[in-house]
């Protein structure tokens, strides 16, 4: 029986509307790709969401990148508001679920700034029983640490447990953790498997 519903964030309650973020501030197509190539694109933006580095420190990681774009690159990441989205499914699913009595968590990679700039996107989070933001647990996603911790902090049991995530890497040290997984890929996909496994909506 399920008791506990996590979800993760980025691409199932929000969208990441990153590069649409940098077309709003003005920037060309060009400009846009190449901060999107130094930025979420490398190989550093896990870094930004495990939270350890000072702002500082992923900025200068970020420019060494692209060093002709620097300017525009700290510019532009100086506010983000507007990288995420809110999906009108998401604050409905959460209540849904928890009027139906479940646990509802969240466990997300996320970045302290993109948390700060666009905490009105996130509401849904007030509704929920807890969360962990890799930031401030200075682990990400898929490291079984973090899954852990989320596990002993609110106390669930695997068999108990479905966790929504749309990357299969982090599903799959779920798997291993012995968590029901889904993969997301539409709300009524995710709904239908949920019923599936016995929960119930509303």
């Amino acid at each position: 029986m399920i008791k506990t519903v996590i979800f993760d964030i980025g691409n199932v309650m929000v969208d990441f509307c990153f590069r649409e973020m940098l077309k709003a501030k003005g920037y060309s197509e060009e400009i846009c790709e190449r901060i999107a190539a130094a930025t979420v694109d490398s190989g550093y933006w896990n870094e930004l969401d495990r939270g350890v580095l000072s702002d500082e420190e992923i900025i200068s990681l970020f420019a060494a990148c692209d060093r002709e774009i620097e300017p525009q690159m700290r510019e532009a990441l100086a506010d983000v508001s507007g990288v995420v989205k809110l999906r009108p499914h998401a604050v409905p699913w959460v209540r849904g679920l928890k009027r139906a009595g479940y646990q509802v968590l969240a466990l997300s990679n996320y970045p302290k700034k993109a948390y700060e700039d666009n905490r009105d996107q996130l509401v849904f989070l007030d509704d929920m029983d807890g969360f962990i933001l890799s930031y401030r647990d200075k682990v990400v996603k898929p490291d079984r640490a973090i899954y852990e911790l989320l596990q002993e902090r609110y106390a669930f049991r695997s068999e108990e447990c479905v966790f929504i995530d749309d990357l299969q890497e982090n599903l799959d040290t779920a798997d291993k953790l012995h968590w029901h997984t889904i993969r997301y890929q539409t709300y009524e996909q995710v709904c239908a498997q949920l019923e599936e496994l016995g929960v119930k909506m509303r």
